[in-house]
């Protein structure tokens, strides 16, 4: 382990703070094909919910130039019963690192049930919760638009497992502050934001909205100035001064070395890089083999150094 650039994500030791994204990297399968997926940091695999679900109609992908990309897939996924039987095992014969378990859910109960199904995974480090899906039983609201709902999640996962419960936060809100502050109250050990941006496109020749869904998630660059701005808001009010801060893994349009080291300096401790993934197979390699040169041109000795400094 290189303790330049490793990281401390909740006790786990990181040997680099490059993670990719849940929904942008699957359960490794594919990316293990083209390099060892060793190098990486830590993986968050594919957002795992307690059925299975085939996902929102087609068309659920739009482009938008060199800045992104709007999806709706609509949480895709063979639910956690074959992923704790299939993906799983086959995700750890490929990788040894620490495994995050992505998780979402359209009720609290979901919730609770797949955390405490994971809870007994072995390899899986720490549970990601994602809480940007809509509440079924609120009027499709999301989890994460208020804080007592996002508190809600939170205080309902703590219930079940003992691992480290990172919250995923939606951008798409008016107080990020006030709910990552709810979240932590209720028992999280750490935070994730952000999640992707509410975005639509028009194809101007149908008249129609390209997705079939109508709106989407907005990823890619354009957004990184939004993320690096909420995770430096969160950071600056939870771990400005305090004594025990609380980890942030930032995510949100990370596509070089450099932004990740933005991204660390404005307050997270680890990255997730997400839809640069899909453009770019070897996004997350080219990044981690470019950080000591990054760090050796900036003077940082260690980059756990730079966490936070500009708070």
């Amino acid at each position: 382990m290189n303790d330049k650039l490793s990281v401390i994500l909740s006790g786990i030791e990181l040997q680099n703070p490059v993670i990719p994204a849940s929904g942008t990297f699957g359960f490794g399968e594919e990316m293990a094909a083209l390099y060892d997926l060793n190098c990486l940091g830590a993986i968050s695999f594919k957002g795992t919910t307690r059925e299975p679900r085939y996902g929102n109609p087609l068309p659920r992908i739009a482009e938008c130039g060199n800045y992104g990309m709007i999806n709706a897939v609509g949480l895709q996924n063979p639910g956690i019963e074959e992923v704790i039987k299939h993906q799983l095992p086959a995700l750890c014969r490929l990788y040894q690192g620490p495994v995050i378990a992505n998780v979402s859910g359209f009720s609290v109960e979901d919730y609770r049930y797949v955390c405490q199904r994971l809870d007994v995974e072995e390899r899986v480090r720490i549970i990601e919760v994602n809480i940007s899906c809509p509440n079924v039983h609120n009027g499709g609201m999301a989890f994460g638009t208020t804080p007592e709902a996002a508190a809600e999640v939170t205080r309902a996962v703590r219930q079940v497992t003992d691992k480290p419960i990172y919250i995923k936060l939606s951008p798409n809100v008016t107080d990020i502050v006030s709910i990552a502050r709810a979240c932590v109250d209720a028992g999280a050990d750490g935070l994730c934001l952000i999640n992707t941006v509410l975005g639509m496109r028009i194809d101007i020749r149908r008249r129609q909205p390209v997705i079939a869904n109508r709106y989407g998630g907005y990823s890619g660059k354009g957004i990184f100035p939004i993320a690096l701005r909420m995770v430096n808001q969160v950071a600056m009010a939870l771990n400005k001064g305090g004594d025990k801060p609380v980890p942030i893994i930032g995510c949100g349009g990370i596509e070089t070395t450099e932004d990740v080291v933005e991204m660390m300096m404005a307050g997270a401790t680890a990255v997730e890089v997400g839809a640069a993934n899909l453009h770019n197979p070897m996004a997350c390699p080219q990044i981690i083999d470019r950080l000591p040169a990054v760090l050796n041109e900036l003077k940082i000795n260690r980059i756990q150094d730079i966490i936070g400094c500009c708070l």
